[in-house]
């Protein structure tokens, strides 16, 4: 060995002198039988006796310097574990040695002192029990071996960790004496003693107590030994999880799979814990929008204990405060003090109550546990409590979309009363009572007068808000006993049992009167009316269905009188309307196989130079009716979805018979053509506008537009978008009957408008209302300074004709001119009056 080398292990240590108890000593290890080494902390020999030397191959008198390091690295880890398992030394890994070696820890030795003894089959089978003996004690199963009285012989270490009982404690004992506890299943406890004093494999399933008193389900495996003695292998496994999870997601689960209703879910799921964890009882509560709680499931005995809903305080403190509460004993918590006494005398010691929350966060309820015996939840509590709140969120969160699709279903979004499909299942019972009792009851069927024009002009923000405040008003006046339920748009029916015909025109009329109330929606204030129907039961129908067409007939009758006002059916109204749907069939056949035509009204320039352009008007001759006028088919066209195929067909015809003028040198200036408010909404329009004017060859200033008023104030902007794209093309747009609305100076600087028409109504009124006349001379001067024409329709008398010219207005139309002609009366009317060239032929 070189100075430079770390000193190695002696094999000997010199002896000091003047100890001869310590010579002693020296020599019986020396001499002893078996090998001794000393190993120090970190597994490396520090001393050798005689026959450790011997066994190492190492001559006694080199022994003091040739002691080598007896374990490699990887022995001295496995030997530092402890306590130690015998450690086999190979001797072919380590050459010169004369066989393997079985290093020991003596039983009772201080450790760091080992034994080296020769391997012989002995050691083999000692180490192998050691090692078998360490394989059992690192599962986590308790493994026990119990003799044929059913007395514990063997523990492991799992049995140790699973049940809290150190070996000492268990040896000696019958295993039910250990695991039995207040709720474990008696009668499974004999049947396995049973098994096991027959010697019979056996597997059970059971509830069981550690040492502390927490409750465990065990898997029970006990199988006997191959042997004479009787004794069996007993493995009991943890299967609490596992049994918590089967039951209770498998049956939950399969309940909410099957939509079993809430209350059942939840009674289900209470069952099932209660089942699993007997020292439990369970509360299941629903929060409601008034900040109460509602019980879905609780045992009766809380029930009527008052300790479950909102008079639970640990769920009310739960609810509020969106924690857990818990109560580790009721029987000093203040917050019991109403219920402590109900609920100790069920035995029941302490609560804990969780939030229920949905996946978005939202308390949606509470889940309480009640404990047999105080103190806080054990952790497998806790984790039933984890399982079984998502449980209750899942159930709770399937019905409130439930009842989401329900209400969206039946319900009207938009004022929350029943829709059509509610209103008839609503109204089935009261036809019954009806029948049986012999009492009258009312159909109204109310509808808000020029509604259309409302939410074109003020937005469906403002006809939104309208259509809520008259749901809330038709609700609050007709009772609860009455049904109230939306239609479609702004239709609403009201079902009012018990009530003969005056008590139903006393409730119209304060209807009527309750809906002419100024309704304010955001800075605006609404002036509204409606016509409201009525039908009888039993004599204008019986069934629903037939109530329902009677009154909204009525409804019509009143509104084609003028709205504002109600109607009872009669007979009659039935006749009408198969004329209405005759008459609306008829329509659509003559549009469409070229039944209609148009008619042109001259307009005349103002200086009496010449002609300013013509209107297009429509006329229907019925092949029965005759003639039938605009303002009996051009509603009905709009109540049946025709008008914007009809409008379109007015701009075709008209845009074809300008352009025939014009190649036969018949120069109209302009051709004016009336479009309902709804053709202004469509994204197509401009396109339809560029494609006929090239089509026709004609150019975009040839086309007017008239415009309602209701057009010009739609707050939609797809109507906005419209007018000024058809301004940018260069068709002109004409502002009809201006002055008859509320706001029309408000926006008529804004519009891309190029003149406006005076309504007749004012011009019937020169020479007799001088506030017709001022404002007839405010028009012009308004339409002079913002450089837009002013046409005054509905000129029927020389008088008008010439105050409209002395003040200036720059166009005429009325009959004192000429009525609406059909083309070759107008090229006659033309070539009569020098206005344009006759045609040629």
């Amino acid at each position: 060995m070189s100075p430079a080398d770390p000193p190695g292990p002696q094999a000997a240590p010199p002896e000091p002198p003047g100890t001869s108890a310590e010579t002693a000593l020296r020599q019986c290890l020396q001499n002893a039988p078996d090998g001794i080494v000393l190993l120090d902390r970190d597994a490396r020999v520090v001393f050798g006796n005689g026959k450790a030397c011997e066994l190492l191959g190492i001559g006694a008198s080199a022994a003091p310097l040739a002691l080598p390091e007896l374990l490699t690295p990887e022995e001295r880890e496995r030997w530092l574990q402890y306590p130690p398992a015998p450690l086999l030394l190979a001797a072919q890994a380590r050459p010169g040695r004369p066989g393997d070696l079985w290093l020991c820890a003596g039983e009772g030795c201080l450790r760091g002192m080992a034994v080296l003894r020769p391997a012989d089959a002995r050691m083999y089978e000692q180490a192998h029990i050691h090692l078998l003996s360490q394989a059992l004690d690192s599962s986590d199963n308790a493994i026990f071996l119990c003799d044929d009285q059913s007395r514990i012989r063997y523990v492991n270490a799992g049995f140790v960790r699973m049940l809290g009982y150190a070996p000492e404690e268990a040896l000696g004992k019958q295993p039910r004496e250990l695991i039995r506890g207040p709720h474990t299943d008696v009668a499974t406890l004999d049947r396995l003693g049973e098994q096991h004093r027959a010697g019979r494999a056996h597997r059970e399933h059971l509830l069981g107590y550690c040492k502390d008193g927490s409750p465990l389900w065990l898997s029970v495996v006990a199988t006997p030994l191959a042997d004479a003695s009787g004794s069996l292998v007993n493995v009991f496994t943890d299967i609490t999880e596992a049994k918590t999870h089967e039951v209770l997601n498998g049956k939950v689960l399969d309940a909410l799979v099957r939509e079993e209703p809430l209350a059942t879910t939840m009674a289900l799921m209470c069952q099932e814990v209660e089942r699993v964890a007997p020292d439990l009882r369970v509360v299941v509560t629903r929060g409601e929008a008034d900040g109460q709680l509602c019980t879905l499931a609780a045992p009766a005995p809380l029930m009527a204990a008052g300790a479950s809903g909102w008079e639970h305080p640990a769920c009310m403190q739960a609810l509020r405060r969106g924690r857990a509460v818990v109560i580790e004993d009721i029987a000093s918590a203040p917050l019991f003090d109403s219920q402590r006494d109900a609920l100790l005398a069920l035995g029941l010691r302490a609560c804990w109550s969780n939030p229920i929350r949905s996946t978005a966060g939202q308390v949606l309820g509470t889940l309480a546990f009640h404990c047999h015996r105080p103190g806080p939840p054990t952790a497998w509590h806790r984790r039933l409590a984890d399982l079984c709140l998502h449980l209750c969120a899942l159930a709770l969160e399937r019905e409130q979309a439930r009842s989401r699709m329900h209400r969206l279903a039946f319900y009207d979004v938009l004022t929350g009363l029943p829709n059509r499909l509610m209103f008839n299942a609503l109204s089935e019972q009261p036809l019954i009572q009806a029948e049986q009792q012999g009492t009258p009851m009312a159909l109204l069927f109310v509808t808000l007068d020029r509604f259309k024009r409302i939410n074109e002009s003020q937005g469906h923000a403002a006809a939104d808000g309208l259509l809520r405040d008259l749901a809330r008003r038709l609700h609050d006046i007709v009772g609860p006993e009455s049904v109230v339920a939306r239609q479609v748009a702004d239709e609403f029916t009201v079902l009012v049992p018990c009530c003969a015909q005056h008590q139903a025109a006393a409730l119209c009329e304060q209807l009527l009167a309750m809906i002419a109330t100024p309704t304010v929606v955001g800075s605006m204030t609404l002036h509204a009316s409606a016509s409201i129907g009525v039908a009888m039961f039993p004599e204008d129908g019986r069934a629903m269905e037939t109530l329902l067409r009677h009154a909204d007939l009525a409804m019509r009758r009143a509104k084609d009188e003028g709205g504002g006002r109600f109607r009872f059916f009669s007979a009659d109204m039935n006749q009408l309307a198969q004329e209405r749907l005759l008459l609306e069939a008829t329509l659509r056949d003559s549009l469409r196989q070229g039944g209609l035509r148009l008619h042109y009204q001259p307009q005349v320039r103002g200086d009496g130079r010449g002609l300013y352009g013509v209107e297009a008007l429509l006329r229907w001759r019925h092949p029965h009716l005759g003639d039938i006028p605009p303002n009996r088919f051009v509603p009905l066209a709009e109540e049946c979805g025709l008008m914007a195929e009809l409008s379109h067909w007015v701009m075709e015809e008209a845009c074809r018979q300008h352009a025939d003028w014009r190649r036969r040198g018949l120069a109209i200036p302009r051709v004016a053509v009336n479009l309902s408010a709804s053709a202004f909404e469509l994204p197509s329009l401009v396109e339809q506008v560029r494609q006929l004017l090239e089509r026709h060859g004609l150019s975009p200033g040839s086309l007017v537009l008239e415009i309602t008023e209701s057009v010009m104030l739609s707050a939609q902007p797809q109507v906005s978008a419209n007018l000024h794209a058809l301004h940018a093309l260069g068709v002109r747009l004409s502002l009809d009957d201006f002055g008859t609305g509320y706001s029309s100076l408000s926006h008529l600087h804004r519009l891309p408008i190029s003149e406006m028409k005076l309504d007749r109504s004012f011009i019937s009124e020169i020479g007799h209302d001088p506030a017709a006349s001022a404002l007839i001379l405010s028009v012009l001067r308004i339409g002079e300074s913002l450089g837009k024409h002013v046409v005054a329709e509905g000129v029927e008398t020389d008088a008008q004709r010439r105050f409209l010219i002395d003040n200036g207005s720059p166009a005429l139309q009325g009959y004192l001119f000429s009525p609406a002609l059909s083309p070759g009366a107008l090229e006659q009317w033309l070539g009569e009056r020098a206005y344009a060239p006759s045609p040629r032929h």
